[in-house]
Formats: structure tokens, sequence, C-alpha cells
């Protein structure tokens, strides 16, 4: 909700959360459901083209999903804010939309969905609607205003002396969380892991956002709901009891066990009692901070840039090479020049260090995938960015671009530093700038999933035009990182971008450099705040007295309209 502040102005503009489901959907494999995943995409203000905005979760086997991922939009009611909904069943790890079997889309407005609260979409295979009678299922949504409260909530729940549902064995259970909504619906929120095996499970803890729980309204119902996982995807009901946040804020105790019901056992044995027990086995109040509060209260970020040195970018001395220096801004200059115009600003001596991989090195001309730009060992930072760029020119004359593509000496490299600053005072982005196909994907993979429980982002910007699929494996967004020895990521900290999105004919280049920093940083507060959170860092006090202090644009507000 927004304040209200009597002589001021502001803009009617709230945030709102979208709940999806899907009904009757197509059924593209041979022995199983579908495993249903949305795209949604929405239009930059101003402009006609479709943008990719965020994806929901996959569920297994499923033709009547329910998503548990909220997606959250900034509602404007002056403007026409139209949405895109593809609906994929998804085949593999690859987060390659071709590589997915399409299942149907929708579109609308959001001011559709905030006036009614609740519509239902029929979904078709191409953007001009369904022809004939061909019914490709539907699309639900549903929306809700949120509230103010940015703070979560961690809780964990065991089950005791639930019933046995499997023919051969126990239960693998699972619980299903919702919450009541205006039109009395209930809209999942989280899901817990299954349990194989068990009737007496302790599921792990979880945080989740309170106004996602039941947006700050300490006595709206939440029905948890306990289903026996099944691999074709019908579960089977345990049972289910209804709590709410002011309950479950007493703690684990008396108030907060739980007894299952399953009505339709109810109804048909009198001496029914329950199906088993749910009870609360941890709760905790966790204050969410904003990205801003960090860098008022001091943490500092510290950006390294790594540059691609590599043959593929073709002889420096042609026109045709990307790292071709002249009068105009080759593809590397203008990454540098976007990026780090943003982020100098959050970094307090503005001095950066330089790395380099990929190139044979003077005077013997041994390769090296990690050396210092400015090749001077005892003082590798560059001042200010345009120091990384004059260190950067006078490189191209020095090495000789040679290969291969080699990332994890580079991203070790600046985890070395990140890790001896845990402390949440000191973040560590690493920009590295590239051509070319990597190769070395599994050393690479290793050493981001290393780093992942590190205060540590990677942010790689692809120029020139070549094939990309690799990176978009690293970025994550929509399946976890997970490395050759089975090690999974603790969170996301890649972001990939192509430079080329950005450099259509006629698009102004002051305005594509803006909307590449936009895009490349996208991600950062959000990654800067879930190391914070997992580790349960809260930012330092503000600094009282003294000059005042002029703080950088905030990353998540460089809009471009």
């Amino acid at each position: 909700m927004s304040s209200f502040t009597p002589g001021t102005a502001s803009l009617p503009t709230s945030e709102v959360e979208l709940s999806i489901s899907c009904r009757s959907l197509q059924g593209k494999d041979l022995l199983s459901k579908s495993d249903p995943m949305v795209v949604v995409y929405n239009q930059p203000f101003g402009e006609r083209r479709w943008v990719e905005f965020c994806r929901t979760e996959t569920i297994k086997n499923c033709h009547d999903p329910d998503f548990t991922k909220k997606i959250t939009f900034s509602y404007h009611f002056e403007e026409l804010q139209n949405l895109l909904f593809k609906v994929f069943d998804v085949d593999s790890s690859s987060s390659k939309l071709e590589h997915h079997d399409f299942l149907g889309m929708a579109t609308c407005t959001l001011g559709q969905v905030v006036t009614r609260g609740k519509v239902q979409l029929p979904l078709s295979m191409s953007s001009s609607g369904n022809k004939g009678q061909n019914i490709y299922g539907y699309l639900i949504l549903s929306v809700e205003e949120l509230g103010a409260v940015r703070d979560n909530v961690i809780l964990q729940f065991q089950g005791r002396r639930l019933d046995k549902k499997d023919f051969f064995g126990k239960s693998d259970p699972f619980l299903v969380f919702s919450k009541a909504m205006e039109t009395g619906d209930y809209n999942p929120v989280h899901k817990t892991e299954v349990i194989k095996v068990n009737i007496n499970p302790d599921w792990k803890r979880f945080t989740i956002p309170i106004r996602t729980l039941c947006n700050g309204d300490m006595n709206r119902t939440i029905k948890v709901t306990c289903y026996d996982w099944n691999w074709n995807g019908k579960h089977s009901l345990i049972g289910e009891f209804d709590t709410n946040l002011k309950e479950l804020s007493e703690g684990p105790g008396a108030t907060n066990v739980y007894c299952l019901i399953n009505s339709e056992k109810q109804k048909k044995k009198p001496t029914y009692t329950n199906s088993g027990v749910i009870r609360l086995a941890y709760y905790e109040l966790q204050k969410s901070y904003s990205f801003l509060e960090y860098i008022k209260g001091g943490t500092q970020l510290h950006c390294s840039f790594a540059i691609d040195f590599t043959g593929s970018n073709g002889d420096p001395t042609s026109p045709q090479s990307l790292h071709y220096i002249s009068s105009m801004p080759n593809s590397y200059d203008i990454a540098i020049q976007a990026v780090g115009s943003i982020i100098q600003d959050y970094d307090s001596d503005q001095e950066f260090p330089v790395l380099g991989f990929g190139a044979r090195l003077p005077p013997a001309g041994e390769i090296s995938h990690e050396f210092y730009v400015n090749m001077r060992a005892d003082n590798p930072f560059c001042k200010g960015i345009s120091g990384v760029l004059d260190a950067y020119h006078k490189c191209i004359r020095q090495v000789q671009l040679y290969g291969p593509t080699n990332f994890a000496p580079v991203i070790k490299h600046v985890a070395n530093f990140a890790a001896a600053y845990r402390d949440g005072r000191n973040y560590f982005i690493l920009l590295i700038i590239t051509d070319g196909v990597i190769t070395d994907m599994q050393k690479t993979v290793q050493a981001i999933v290393s780093a992942s429980s590190l205060p540590m982002s990677i942010i790689i910007v692809g120029v020139g035009g070549a094939d990309f699929s690799a990176m978009e494996v690293l970025d994550a967004d929509s399946t976890p990182l997970i490395a050759p020895n089975g090690v999974k990521a603790e969170r996301d900290i890649v972001q990939f971008v192509p430079l080329r999105n950005f450099l259509a004919t006629g698009l102004d280049p002051v305005a594509a450099k803006v909307r590449l920093a936009k895009e490349v940083l996208a991600e950062i507060p959000a990654q800067f705040l879930s190391y914070m959170r997992a580790n349960r860092i809260a930012p330092q006090p503000v600094p009282q007295g003294g000059q005042p202090v002029i703080l950088p644009p905030d990353p998540e507000l460089l809009l471009v309209h």
C-alpha cells in the first residue's frame, strides 16, 4: 500500500501478486502426463516487443497444476500492461524453450485481472487465438494487492502417525500450504519436499515472505494439506487442517499441534478420529531488509572485470574483430562502460582489478587464464572505468589472442577474496565479458557451485554471435546448478546477458547502454539479499552525523521509459 502524505503527489500504483493455475492441459508424453511450466512475458513501457519476465516452477505429471511461485508486478492504473503466458511441457534440464513441448498460450492485460480478481483464459496454439473447436486447456489467473510488510517467517513441521496410503509400504508425505483469497478460493503458496516411506516425517525448515503466506494479515486462514506422493501425479489425500499466522507465532507447543482430517474417511467411519498429527517444530520471524539499507549501512560492493582474450574474437588489427580498437567503442568497451558506470557508484575507492584469460603473454608467449590486464602483479587495480578501458586497450597491443575459453580460474580468483570476507560488510561482483563457448564447463560449474555460499555474484556478458546455450545453463534461473560431484548450488549467483540483444540497428546507443546495465544488474540485489538472509546478517546502523552520504541509484529502479 502506498503511504498517504497530505500536500504531496504520487502516482496510483501498487504491488500486486499474480497466482497461476492451469486446467485440462494436453498430454505430450507417451507414458505419463505433461510436466508443465508457465513462462510469463510483458512489454516494456511504450514498446511492442515481448520480454520474458519470469518462469514458474515445473510440476511433474500434472494436467491441472496450481503453481506455488507467485508473480509480483507493479500495477500502474494509467498504463496498458500487456501480459503473455506460454505453457510448456518440460522435457529436460535445458533452459532453452525450444527444447520443450509447447502446450498453449494466452494473453490479457494486468488491468483485466485486477478488475475481475480472477479470470479463466482459453489456451491457443498461436497469438491469433483458437481456430475451430480445438480445446488446449485453460489458464486461470487470480490477483491480490500486496501489503507493505517485507518480513519473512521460517517454519518447520513434523508429522506423526500418518495414514499408510501405499499398499505395500508406508506413505510418501508432503505438505501444501494455501492462503485464503478474497474470492473464497485457496491458492497454494508453498510445498515441502517429499519424504519417502515415512509416516513420522520431519520436513526441512523453509522461509517464506509473510505477505506471500497471508499478505500480512495475522488472522487470515492458512490451509495445510498433507498428501501421499504418487509417481503418476495423482497424489492421495491424507488429511488437512486450518491455521493462521497468529496461532503459528505462538511457536511449538500444545496450541500448534493439529489433527489431519480426511473428510471422506470421516463421513464413512463413525469411529474416525484423524489421519495423523502435524506439529509445528520451529517458528522464527525474520526481519527483511532492503538492498539499499545494507548500502546505507556501509556494505561495499567490489567489482572485478574478466576479459576474454581468446583467438575466436578475431585479429584485433582487423575491423571485423570484437577487440578492434578505433574511435568507435567495440563490444567490450560497450559492456565495460554500461555496467561499470553503475557499479562504480557503489565502490568507494573506484579501483577495479581487471583480469584477462585465454592469451599468450610477453615475453615468452606463456598461455594464461588468469592474468592482470594492466600487467602489474604488484598493483592490479585500475582507477575508475576510464582506467579499466585504458588498461584493456593497452593490453590488446601487448598480448597474443589464443585460447581456450576457461572461466574457472577467474571465478576461483575472486571467490578466494569473497571467502575471506563473509561478515556482510563486503560483497564481490565478477563481470566476465566473453565471445565464446566455454571449454572448461565442468570445472566452471564446480567453481560456481562452490562460490554460491560466498558473498559473490557473477555477471556474464556475451559478445558477438556465438552459441551461448552453455551460458543459459550457468544462469540457472529455472533449474538449480549441480556440480559434477553432485552438490547443488546454495544460491543462484549467475546472470547471463547477450550483448547482441541491445545492439539492434536503429537503437539509440545511449539508451542501449542503459537498458544493458539494467538487464545485467537486475538480479544483483536479489542475489545480494539471498546471501544476507541465508547467513542472518543484518545491515549495519547508518552512520550518524558528519557529511551526508550521496547514495548511488538503486539497480531495482533503473527503469527506461
